[in-house]
């Protein structure tokens, strides 16, 4: 249960607005012409730093499964929510610098073989700072075993996403990127969000549920339950709208992608948005590198450019850290570049 006060009210609500559908590009994960999805994936982090992505392999089933499972954790009663710690459990605040949204959720590492671990809660959306708990420690439940099979699924997801990245990228070898999230090292995580219905005494027609950001990952897949509310900013600033799309999954370019390539892809700008009468459950994976990893503009992208490095180079970690110190709808990147 989300619970504000009237002057916490009043700081995420929204003038009422009606953005236009986004136009969003298709990538087939499993087309046979692997040269043409990797052209379109290419286009798509140029343009807009988002695309859907189809034929991805993460079996329907499982996804309704942990979206189930996510929506009765949360139709549990509060005290019961806010003891399961090994599910990093957290209501309205969006880490600790001040930012609001109509919103619960559950924060959870990944480890390489996809099980999740309970972490504490940061600034940055879904980069905690890994204060992990053993994941043999707590009680296995229904819910940690659906959401630790579906981590794994949507794991492989994102390195078959990062590998058809490099080939349209020309980079070699194949898994450059993505070999940055299957370390074992990796900063890796799961966030499950729920945005409950609007309260029935609210007088404003929309909400924040979670305020406008980019993700300070190298990538983010995520997918809803068929509610509306996430909306993209676009090259003029202006949001639009994207529709939840059945089976098919969403992929953002995080910050750290941005920098990789130089500026070449898009760090995309998006929030959700709250104006219905029915829940919305969002699970989305976020592929961080490990902490200590070095971070700067790719060497083979860089000769595009005269060798000119828009970005200093950083690791991980500072780059964290920094985030932390700020809220959600500041420029990160801006503290990094030359």
């Amino acid at each position: 249960m989300v619970v504000l006060a009237k002057g916490e009210l009043d700081q995420i609500a929204l003038p009422a607005a009606h953005p236009p559908p986004a136009d969003v590009r298709t990538v087939d994960l499993s087309s046979p012409d692997r040269a043409v999805a990797a052209r379109a994936l290419v286009a798509a982090c140029e343009e807009h730093g988002f695309f859907r992505a189809t034929g991805h392999g993460v079996p329907p089933a499982l996804t309704r499964a942990a979206e189930a499972a996510s929506a009765a954790f949360f139709a549990l009663p509060q005290a019961e929510k806010e003891a399961a710690l090994q599910l990093g459990y957290g209501s309205k605040c969006i880490g600790g610098n001040g930012d609001l949204g109509w919103i619960e959720y559950l924060l959870l590492g990944v480890t390489p073989s996809g099980a999740a671990a309970a972490s504490s809660s940061s600034t940055l959306p879904c980069a905690a700072a890994a204060a992990a708990v053993d994941s043999s420690s707590p009680t296995p439940s229904p819910l940690r075993d659906v959401l630790e099979e579906y981590a794994a699924a949507v794991r492989a997801m994102a390195c078959g996403v990062l590998e058809l990245m490099a080939e349209g990228l020309g980079l070699g070898p194949a898994d450059l990127l993505a070999r940055l999230v299957t370390r074992a090292d990796s900063d890796c995580m799961l966030r499950v969000n729920h945005y409950p219905p609007r309260p029935d005494n609210n007088s404003f027609n929309l909400l924040t549920g979670f305020g406008e950001h980019t993700d300070p990952q190298i990538i983010s897949v995520l997918r809803s339950n068929g509610i509306s509310g996430l909306e993209i900013a676009r090259r003029d600033g202006a949001w639009a709208s994207v529709p939840p799309d059945g089976d098919a999954f969403f992929v953002n370019v995080g910050d750290t992608l941005q920098v990789l390539t130089n500026g070449r892809f898009r760090s995309v700008r998006h929030r959700v948005v709250v104006n219905g009468e029915r829940s919305r459950v969002s699970m989305i994976f976020f592929g961080g590198p490990p902490p200590g990893e070095r971070l700067a503009p790719l060497p083979e992208l860089l000769r595009e450019d005269g060798g000119r490095s828009r970005y200093k180079e950083f690791t991980w970690k500072e780059f964290k850290t920094s985030g932390c110190r700020t809220r959600l709808a500041e420029d990160r990147l801006s503290r990094f570049e030359n």
